[in-house]
């Protein structure tokens, strides 16, 4: 009976997180399918790449949203229980785990940085708006949200053991933590190569090649 919560929590949790808010917002706009744009993801910074500032607003919010909405309802539901934080993260972190590899497109699915945010904000809310001033911190310097992105997750763990939270809740940033960096390794190449695109540039013309050298001119004769 102690696992069945948890069990309802993660596949809870996990329907709820793989709802593809981008995909369902980009389409209802008439503009196409998100997958073809950009990166091809279905988060709210490729989103941005349609030019839609709203779009892009409306699926940060659902994005975080969702992983907000499986904890606060998890936590509803086992309250009382002596397990009634672990099982909200559950839920929350299945929420981020459907929104990274949604069963309705092949596993394909976002980064999970907005539905990590919404994780945070709401399952340890001091921490969530400190781990924000990071991200938003970050980006204001290098203007890459990729390395906002990933300074933020990393850092998360470390201000968790000095806030005092607990150890199963330090663990579980950790884990956030290592996938974030997972979902971002392709970022973290093109970081490397310098070619990784700035907040608000697009992608395609950050990944275009360079054009072909001119061949040298022929010595005199």
């Amino acid at each position: 009976m102690l696992v069945l919560p948890f069990v309802l929590a993660a596949i809870g949790g996990y329907l709820l997180g793989s709802i593809p808010f981008g995909l369902v917002i980009v389409r209802a706009a008439g503009l196409g399918d998100i997958r073809a744009i950009g990166s091809g993801n279905i988060g709210a910074t490729n989103v941005l790449r349609t030019g839609r500032k709203d779009l892009a607003l409306a699926t940060l919010l659902l994005d975080a949203g969702k992983a907000a909405i499986a904890l606060l309802i998890a936590r509803w539901l086992s309250g009382g229980s002596p397990h009634e934080i672990e099982i909200g993260l559950t839920a929350g972190g299945f929420a981020f785990l459907g929104h990274c590899y949604p069963v309705w497109l092949g596993f394909k699915g976002g980064k999970g940085v907005a539905t990590y945010f919404g994780l945070l904000l709401f399952g340890m809310p001091p921490l969530g708006v400190v781990v924000g001033v990071v991200w938003l911190a970050v980006a204001m310097i290098f203007r890459y949200s990729s390395l906002a992105s990933l300074a933020a997750a990393c850092v998360a763990p470390v201000l968790a053991l000095v806030g005092g939270y607990s150890g199963s809740e330090t663990a579980f940033l950790v884990l956030l933590a290592l996938l974030i960096v997972w979902t971002h390794r392709a970022n973290i190449a093109r970081l490397r190569a310098g070619i990784e695109p700035k907040i608000g540039e697009k992608k395609e013309t950050a990944d275009a090649p360079a054009p072909p050298a001119e061949p040298p001119a022929s010595a005199p004769s």
